[in-house]
């Protein structure tokens, strides 16, 4: 991943939700419905977690060194386990404020102008959300991708806003207001779970997407036609970082450099099938018994892969 370019679309997204904050604000200044305040709260909390985004991608971009032989990339997993917890703490406020507002509802003002403010807002946060999107999968980024969602959920609870906003205007029904800003909060946790979910699947080390364990396995298959075993497949994420490692089984009667030479093929195949991998290969003699002690390591079957 490049971090530089990862970095620059943490800064798109920071620069959005200063410009949607303001948006927001306003709108909820001019109307006084809590269902607003909410939209804007959560703005906060993108802006928040933007910023703690443009850290972690930072900090993930170091390079190795003696202390961190394996790089940097679990840093991004703070970014989104911070946000999962932000998150939370925007939808407990945004539910307090609501709370009161459902015994004694308060009447809204200049609801057109307010309504045209979010709508801004929304287009923004859906333009940069689609960005991110597409910037995290390329770049395989949690953090863009957390981004990404969190500001998708936004743009849903800001479009249930306006809609419910609308339909007070219509209808006169002051209670809506703070009816929608619970539902917002609701909507905001169910989010913060999810991300928090993924967070945690992340810092304890799972394993590559089925797909990407069946591509590895895809690029063996020709050697193993031509008499190479393998076992012991290992495999790990690490933020945007790939992690493999296997057991590669040749004729005793092998030369060292000939070994060598399988096993520098077999870590290039694999890299650039899956970019940003990291391959480590142990080389065993085929009929020694003891290469094959540890066939409790044995990758997964071909059914296994499509059918995880």
């Amino acid at each position: 991943m490049s971090a530089k370019s990862a970095r620059s679309y943490i800064v798109l997204s920071i620069v959005a939700a200063m410009l949607t904050i303001a948006l927001k604000a306003s709108a909820y200044f001019f109307t006084g419905s809590v269902g607003l305040l909410s939209d804007a709260l959560e703005s906060c909390i993108n802006l928040i977690a933007a910023l703690v985004g443009f850290w972690a991608l930072s900090f993930a971009a170091k390079p190795p060194d003696a202390e961190h032989a394996f790089g940097h990339s679990k840093a991004e997993y703070f970014s989104s386990g911070l946000e999962s917890a932000l998150i939370m703490v925007a939808a407990v406020s945004i539910a307090i404020a609501a709370w009161g507002r459902l015994f004694d509802p308060q009447p809204i003002e200049q609801i057109g102008l307010g309504l045209a403010l979010s709508l801004v807002a929304t287009a923004i946060n859906g333009g940069v959300a689609f960005i991110l999107l597409r910037a995290g999968r390329r770049l395989r980024s949690i953090t863009l991708r957390a981004d990404a969602h969190h500001l998708l959920t936004d743009v849903w609870t800001s479009a249930g806003v306006v809609i419910g906003i609308f339909i007070v205007k219509l209808t006169g029904w002051l209670v809506l207001d703070a009816m929608i800003a619970l539902i917002v909060a609701a909507n905001i946790i169910w989010a913060g779970f999810r991300l928090l979910r993924e967070t945690g699947s992340g810092l304890l080390d799972r394993s590559l997407p089925a797909h990407e364990q069946q591509m590895i396995m895809d690029r063996l298959i020709p050697y193993q036609e031509n008499g190479i075993q393998f076992h012991a497949l290992l495999t790990r994420v690490a933020g945007s970082r790939r992690f493999v490692s296997f057991h590669v089984l040749v004729p005793g009667n092998w030369t060292v450099q000939r070994g060598h030479d399988l096993c520098e093929e077999l870590e290039l195949t694999i890299a650039q099938s899956l970019p940003g991998t990291h391959v480590i290969t142990h080389l065993e003699p085929l009929e020694d018994p003891t290469s094959w002690a540890d066939q409790t390591l044995e990758r997964p079957s071909r059914d296994e892969m499509q059918n995880p």
